[in-house]
């Protein structure tokens, strides 16, 4: 008779999202075993989960992944990343892959959300979830494990961006040495790299600032302003919307990206509100205003402008639900998309923005 073999029980760890309204999911924990609150939101990108919980974008937010199966290609080196370290609060999956097959992951999704403090559930029923959230529209939650008590926390009312920005000023240029390169100044306000890596393909030499920066003041000359993405309610930075107030008034050219969007609306008298669930993908079609020409966007916002500024006409809009996708003013160089034109991950179709908004620059 064979010799019978023992196999060892897996220790399974589990945990729950609590939402505000009372609902409770049960799913098993494969990130760091901690509680954590915060805005429960989806996106529905198939891929780009690294990039993803990088987007300091995410701060302050429960992501949950429509996409079934995450964590399948590891996690790249942290030069691959959208920020220096994961973003979101917590991460909600169906079917996390704890054995990675890519040639440039270096460790495994949950090693790496337990090296950041970071908890994540396997929840079967995302689907469900997330249909709760389009119908009801995104609300608070939490994650919480050995049922440890913890407050709701609302992102909305935190100033998000000051705690997501650089403290320092940095530079960026594939050629530093040299001193006849443009400047831009890209004001940090939850900045995505690869906005830095698609400038600085273009040959001009990057200085990220942090949210709070005068740009007027600068010491340096410099050729144009890039007001970033970033997280939370735009209200809540409202030295941001001062200073652009000021660029404005040099006639400085300014490219706002999604964040920057709303920041801009502001400084020039626009309105700004929260969006039921907001959007979180890859493939947003954006349509120019006046046209039939349309663009597959990657977005990732829950405030959008309601109303345009004076001097200002919309340039984009959603084909989906026709909210504001970017605005451009009639006669100053100032512009702004809704839309992350640097994508990463997603479709490249809007990467000349870049270009346009350079044509601005003197």
């Amino acid at each position: 008779m064979p010799n019978k073999k023992t196999r060892k029980k897996e220790n399974v760890k589990m945990a729950k999202l609590v939402l505000k309204d009372g609902t409770e999911y049960v799913g098993k924990s494969f990130g760091k075993d901690t509680s954590m609150s915060g805005e429960v939101v989806f996106a529905t990108g198939m891929v780009g989960y690294t990039e993803a919980i990088t987007d300091p974008s995410f701060a302050g937010q429960i992501l949950v992944f429509t996409f079934p199966l995450i964590g399948n290609y590891g996690v790249p080196k942290k030069e691959d990343w959208e920020s220096k370290k994961i973003q979101v609060s917590g991460l909600i999956v169906s079917t996390y892959n704890d054995t990675p097959s890519h040639h440039s992951s270096v460790m495994s999704l949950g090693n790496w959300l337990k090296e950041q403090n970071i908890p994540a559930l396997e929840i079967k029923d995302t689907r469900e979830l997330t249909q709760k959230l389009r119908m009801k529209g995104v609300m608070l939650g939490k994650i919480t494990c050995d049922n440890k008590k913890i407050e709701f926390r609302n992102p909305d009312l935190e100033n998000l961006v000051a705690q997501v920005s650089t403290k320092n000023i940095e530079i960026y240029s594939n050629d530093i040495e040299n001193k006849k390169q443009k400047i831009i100044v890209l004001i940090d306000c939850g900045a995505k790299q690869n906005i830095v890596r698609r400038l600085v393909a273009r040959g001009l030499r990057v200085v990220v600032v942090p949210w709070d920066t005068d740009v007027t003041k600068l010491d340096f000359p410099f050729s144009g302003v890039v007001i970033s993405n970033g997280p939370g309610n735009p209200m809540k930075v409202g030295k941001t919307i001062s200073n652009v107030k000021k660029i404005m008034a040099k006639k400085i050219p300014i490219l706002g990206i999604c964040l920057g969007n709303q920041i801009l609306a502001l400084a020039s008298g626009g309105k700004t509100y929260k969006l039921k669930f907001g959007h979180r993908s890859q493939n947003q079609p954006c349509v120019i205003s006046g046209t039939k020409k349309g663009y597959l966007t990657t977005q990732n916002h829950g405030f959008a402008v309601g109303k345009i500024p004076n001097g200002f006409k919309e340039w984009f809009y959603n084909a989906n639900d026709k909210t504001n996708e970017g605005i451009i003013h009639k006669s100053l160089p100032f512009m702004s998309v809704q839309f992350h034109p640097e994508s990463s991950p997603g479709p490249l179709d809007t990467d000349w923005i870049f270009d346009y908004f350079l044509k601005k620059i003197k």
